[in-house]
Parts: structure tokens; sequence; C-alpha cells
């Protein structure tokens, strides 16, 4: 009885934080751990100080490139390719947002380049929700294949000191089953977003609303693009720098002969990690016109801050209870888990879509799942599974589309649950796991 009151001491903090919002889901675990620990007694978990210094030097990194604008170059070329290419637009938009991701590790990228998705299909009388929600989820998407995203660098972390079949996970392994699982994800949502809802001149309501002039003039509008505009030198520079180093990170990973050794052992990834994230920020202010004082200011350096803080809150509160029950539930639980091996899967799921965040479901859930013997390698091969954020309309990239597009086809339905974002949600995360299991068993992890 103990266990299902402090059970749900932990979803009373998840569910109230969530509905928050903002830094409010970390901050809850203190109220988590002020009941868990003064009212019961229970002894204190540890904090997840290495996730929270990869998030921290990974943010930095990202945040820095933002106010560099390097990220403008990124964008400037993504749109180049998306209006070469205007037909396939529900296919093309969801890889160029996907790829945006992987390269700055946030899918807050996304937020520029919406306008522009928006403005190269209505201009093409192609239905605005195809490629709309599809590039928002499929930004998403990228964070589990990003080398850089906090998701990514802190399951690694979490993984480094687990032995696979005598082996242990390496930074590229786990890319070498989240990036091609992820890019068929994203195929998976172009498809089925490409013969998506009605097309526009069949769209009784669409053609309803723009019989207004009035209305015409606000769903065309004036074009949204970045292409014509110079970008300053430095700005190439800043994207240069940071991309070669996330290059001299993989590479790293690649070769761990090269690293320094440390007791007759290269350095783990986690601390390469930190270190050239350090090191690409640093030297993109040193060698580029960045003002110091605007990296701070923008949306990756909030976002990635908030991510901190509920890591952070989250996986201390969640560490601190399981910690103390690990003996009772590691035989029933685990048992469950090997007969049902998707069950895993449906926690992380779940766990995401209360928390907004894949790093901080990740940080809640896997040392969880390790502590209760849950296979390693059905945490690798369902790493997709931490994306679960679409099920309801309430992430900003989500609502942002929804702004963006003026033709009002990207909508939140009436029972809200029917929302333009949740088929392609359920077809990536879906089609990401099954390739995800069948690349995890390839390489041998299961």
């Amino acid at each position: 009885m103990e266990f299902f009151i402090q059970l749900a001491v932990i979803l009373v903090c998840l569910f109230y934080g969530a509905r928050k919002g903002g830094v409010a889901l970390g901050l809850l675990g203190g109220v988590g751990m002020i009941i868990l620990v003064f009212g019961f007694q229970m002894k204190p978990g540890r904090p997840p100080v290495d996730v929270m210094l990869i998030i921290l030097a990974v943010v930095a990194a990202s945040a820095t490139l933002q106010a560099s604008g390097g990220l403008d170059v990124m964008l400037q070329i993504a749109e180049r390719l998306m209006r070469r290419n205007p037909k396939y637009i529900s296919i093309v938009a969801p890889f160029v947002t996907c790829f945006l991701t992987i390269l700055c590790g946030t899918g807050h990228v996304v937020y520029t380049i919406l306008p522009i998705i928006y403005d190269v299909a209505i201009k093409n009388n192609i239905r605005p929700e195809r490629p709309m929600a599809a590039s928002s989820v499929g930004a998403q998407m990228g964070i589990i294949a990003s080398p850089v995203s906090v998701a990514v660098v802190s399951l690694v972390a979490m993984l480094s000191k687990v032995t696979f079949s005598g082996k242990t996970l390496e930074f590229l392994d786990l890319l070498a089953i989240t990036i091609p699982s992820t890019l068929l994800g994203v195929l998976a949502i172009g498809m089925y977003s490409w013969f998506r809802g009605k097309d526009l001149d069949k769209d009784e309501k669409f053609q309803e609303f723009i019989s207004v002039p009035e209305n015409r003039n606000y769903v065309y509008g004036d074009t949204a693009t970045l292409l014509g505009k110079k970008l300053p030198d430095h700005y190439w520079l800043a994207m240069w720098i940071f991309i070669g180093t996330v290059a001299v990170v993989a590479f790293l990973g690649a070769y761990p002969e090269l690293r320094p050794l440390v007791d007759k052992k290269p350095i783990s990834m986690v601390l390469v990690i930190q270190i050239f994230m350090l090191l690409a920020g640093a030297l993109i202010l040193i060698f580029t016109k960045t003002n110091a004082n605007n990296i701070s200011k923008n949306e990756v350096f909030r976002s990635g801050m908030i991510a901190l803080t509920a890591v952070y809150g989250i996986a201390w509160m969640a560490e601190t209870m399981f910690g103390a029950h690990v003996g009772d539930l590691k035989g029933n639980v685990g048992e469950v888990v090997k007969q049902y091996p998707w069950a895993y899967a449906l926690v992380l799921i779940l766990v995401s879509k209360f928390v907004n965040s894949q790093a901080a479901a990740l940080a809640a859930v896997v040392p969880v799942a390790l502590s209760l013997g849950v296979d390693p390698g059905y945490i690798v091969a369902s790493a997709p599974a931490c994306y679960g954020y679409y099920i309801l309309p309430t992430y900003p990239s989500d609502l942002a589309a929804i702004q963006f597009d003026r033709s009002g086809t990207t909508h939140i339905g009436k029972y809200v649950i029917n929302h333009s974002f949740i088929f392609p949600g359920l077809v990536g995360v879906i089609t990401s796991c099954i390739f995800g299991w069948v690349f995890a068993a390839m390489y041998g992890y299961i």
C-alpha cells in the first residue's frame, strides 16, 4: 500500500508540473523529494549529474550557434532544397526538419522553417496540413538520432556501464540504430501525409473560407523566404565550426584508440562530448562576431535549461522512490517485460507525454528499467519511443504549426485527441521502433 501512495505522489508531481509547464516540471521534483525523504524517511537517490553536465554542454554550444547566425545558414540551405521540389513538399519537408534537428540537437529549430513550409505548400495548392504536421513530428523524431541531442547523450551516459553480451554500447553504436530507424520512420510519415486530407480544390470548408477576398489575401499572403538574403561570412564560419566539431566527435566515437587514455582505457564519450561541445561554443565566440550576452536569451538556451531542470527534478525523485523498492519490483516487473518487451516502449511513450521531453522521459524511465532487470537491449531497440508528446497537441512546435498554417487545415479537432499530429506521430514512432528492433537484432543487442 505504501508503494502505491509513493507512486501516486510521483504521478501527481508529474501531472501538475506538466500542466504548469516550463521549469515547473523539474521544480515539482522538490515537492516529491520532501514527501519521500522527510515524510516516508526514504534514502535520497543520486541526482543524474553526468547527464545534467552533458545537457549543459550541448545546450551551450547549440545556443551559441543560434546566437551566431549559423542556424540561419542551415535554414537558408533547407529552404533552397524545398523550393526546388515543391510537389514533393510533404516528403521533403519532414526530412529537412529532421536533418536540422540531427545537426543542431534540438527540435526547436523548426519554428523558423515552418512559415517557409507553409508558403511552399499553399503557393503550389498543396494542403498545408500535410507537410506542416509531418514537419513538426519529423523535427522531434530527429532528436533521438542526433549526436548532440540531450536525449542521445543522456542515453549513452546511462548505458555506458552496461554490457551487452560482453560488449559495451559506444556512442556510434547507438546512432547506428537510431539514425536509420528514425529516417525510415520519417519516410513513413511523408508517405502517409502525401495522401491525407482533401485536396484544397475539393475541400468545401476551405473553398468557402477563401471565397471572402480578405480571407483569401490572408491565406495566400506575402511570400516568406530567406532566399536572396546575403548572410555575413561569419554566419557561415559559425556553421562550419559547429558541424566540424560534431564530425570530430563522431570520428572519436568510431575510433576510441584516438582518445586519451585514463587508467589504460580511452576516456568515455560522455566526457568527449562535453569537452568538444564547450570547445565548439568557444571557437564560435572567438572567431565570429557573436555577442556572448545573446546566447542565454534565445529559444535553444531557454528550452535547454528547462530540459536540464526537468531531468534534475524528475530523475532524482524517480531514483529515490524506485530505488527503495527495487528488490520488490525487480522480479515481477522484470518478468512482465521479458514476456512482453513492448511494455517498456509503451511506458516510455506515456512518460514522454507526461513530461513533454525525450531526455526527461529517458532519465526517468531508463535507470528504473535497468534496476528492475529489464534487458538493456530492449532499451536500445525502443529508443525512438521516447517521443510521445504528439499524443495531445500541447507541445510548442505543434502549436506553432497550427498558428503558421493560415489555411486552417492544420488543426485541433472537436475532441482534442483528433488533431493533425497524432497519426503522423503514431506512424513515425511505431515504424521507427519496429526498425529499431530490426537493427538492434542485426547488431547483436537483442
